[in-house]
C-alpha cells in the first residue's frame, strides 16, 4: 500500500487517536502531518506488513517527542463529532458522551489510558496496540482489563450521585 492511499485511508483515525492524546485541535492537526511526514521519511527503511498499527506506532511517538519539547499537555474541552451521526440532536447527545467518557478516562493511570484509548476508542487489537506502546501484548491486555474495571466503577460512582 502506498503511503498517499494509507492517509486517505487513516487520516482520520489518527486525527481522533492525537486529538484523544492532546486534547488539542491543533496539536491534532499538527501531529498528523508530523506522523505522515515521519511516515514518509521512515517508509523505506521498514518492511511493513500492517501499515496502521505502524501508522499508529508513529504518531504515538510524534506524541511523546511533541510533550517532551512542551513539558505540558493542553487541555481543552472539545471534541470531534463523528460524521456519520445525522441529527443536529444526536450529534450534540453523541459529543456529550464521548465528551463525558474521556473525562473518565483521563482519570486513569496514563498507560490504561492510552491502552484503552487505542482498543476501545480506536478498535486496535491488543497485538497492534503492543506495537505502538511500546510495550508486551499481555501487558496491553492487562491494562485494558484494570482500565475497564476502573471506568465501570468511576461511571457507576456518576451515575449513583444523579
Amino acid at each position: 500500500m502506498e503511503l498517499d492511499e494509507a492517509y486517505l485511508m487513516y487520516v482520520n483515525e489518527l486525527y481522533r487517536y492525537l486529538y484523544s492524546l492532546s486534547k488539542d485541535h491543533h496539536t491534532a492537526e499538527d501531529l498528523v502531518q508530523e506522523a505522515f511526514f515521519r511516515a514518509y521519511k521512515q517508509l523505506d527503511e521498514y518492511d511493513i506488513i500492517d501499515i496502521k498499527p505502524w501508522l499508529y506506532k508513529v504518531a504515538y511517538h510524534a506524541f511523546i517527542d511533541y510533550t517532551r519539547k512542551r513539558k505540558r499537555i493542553v487541555l481543552k474541552d472539545t471534541i470531534v463529532e463523528e460524521v456519520t451521526i445525522q441529527t443536529p440532536e444526536s450529534k450534540i447527545m453523541h459529543k456529550e458522551s464521548y465528551t463525558q467518557l474521556l473525562a473518565y478516562i483521563y482519570q486513569l493511570s496514563e498507560k490504561e489510558a492510552n491502552a484503552i484509548i487505542l482498543c476501545d476508542l480506536h478498535q486496535l487489537q491488543y497485538k497492534e496496540a503492543a506495537a505502538v506502546l511500546n510495550q508486551k501484548e499481555n501487558t496491553v491486555k492487562s491494562h485494558v482489563f484494570r482500565g475497564r474495571k476502573k471506568l465501570n466503577a468511576l461511571i457507576k460512582k456518576a451515575e449513583a450521585k444523579e
